[in-house]
């Protein structure tokens, strides 16, 4: 078990070097920002929309419309590139290989890293939710919203947007262990994302891995209708493509 933590940390470490972790934090707070500049920018339409019963919905779903359709799997899909990357980027896995780790617990741990980084993607990103309802109230002459914020709501549908973007992690951990061309796994990760958009018009579209996070958006405004489970389907993608992933690590004939 310690071994695994201190791998861990040290994958952790390493991150630092990446445009990871500055992809995470502006990833976080774009769409916020987006949201609060035309807030202050349309002080007319601001007054009606805090006025509004439903508020914390309207506020949710604005916030989430470009994050599920876009933003959000090519953050995933940049992110996890990088990480991934890293030890091709500075011709370092031959050393990774000779420190007396596990595969195991070097596959996992790295894995662990970028999941734990979508994590903190997901807190900044309710954070700068907040900060959009909460900035225009502060500066400009309009009402707190009277409705209590829905957190129990909030927090299922965060757990369930985390569980959409799982395959899009596991797919792409794959591809990028098995490429040194930083573009391959980029370019394979966007060739599928815009699969996934074209498909979700597609009775079938709801068995391309990466459309998840979209599902789930249009799902909830009443504009899709998958026949499966898509929550149980990512969760069957993400653990395929993480054993798919192990097996080709672990026979991987070249060490770097």
């Amino acid at each position: 078990m310690m071994t695994f933590v201190h791998s861990f940390q040290s994958e952790w470490l390493k991150r630092k070097r990446s445009l990871a972790t500055w992809l995470v934090i502006v990833g976080g707070f774009f769409t916020p920002v987006i949201v609060i500049a035309a807030r202050l920018l349309q002080p007319e339409k601001t007054i009606k929309t805090y006025s509004s019963p439903d508020f914390w919905f309207q506020l949710w779903r604005n916030s989430w419309e470009s994050m599920a359709i876009m933003l959000l799997p090519m953050g995933v899909i940049l992110a996890t590139s990088l990480v991934t990357q890293l030890e091709y980027k500075n011709n370092t896995w031959k050393q990774v290989h000779a420190s007396p780790v596990g595969l195991a617990t070097l596959y996992f741990s790295k894995l662990s890293v970028i999941i734990f980084m979508m994590f903190q993607f997901f807190i900044l990103f309710n954070i700068g939710i907040y900060l959009s309802a909460i900035i225009p109230y502060l500066v400009m002459d309009v009402e707190y919203p009277s409705t209590a914020i829905p957190y129990m709501t909030f927090l299922k549908d965060n757990a369930l947007y985390f569980v959409d973007c799982l395959p899009i992690i596991g797919l792409q951990y794959l591809i990028s262990l098995r490429f040194k061309n930083f573009l391959v796994p980029v370019g394979a990760g966007l060739i599928l994302l815009v699969g996934s958009i074209f498909s979700i018009s597609w009775k079938y579209g709801y068995l391309v891995p990466y459309s998840y996070c979209m599902y789930h958006y249009l799902m909830g405004i009443g504009k899709a209708h998958p026949a499966g489970n898509t929550h149980l389907m990512a969760t069957g993608y993400f653990l395929l493509f993480t054993v798919t992933g192990f097996i080709l690590f672990a026979t991987k004939k070249e060490r770097g």
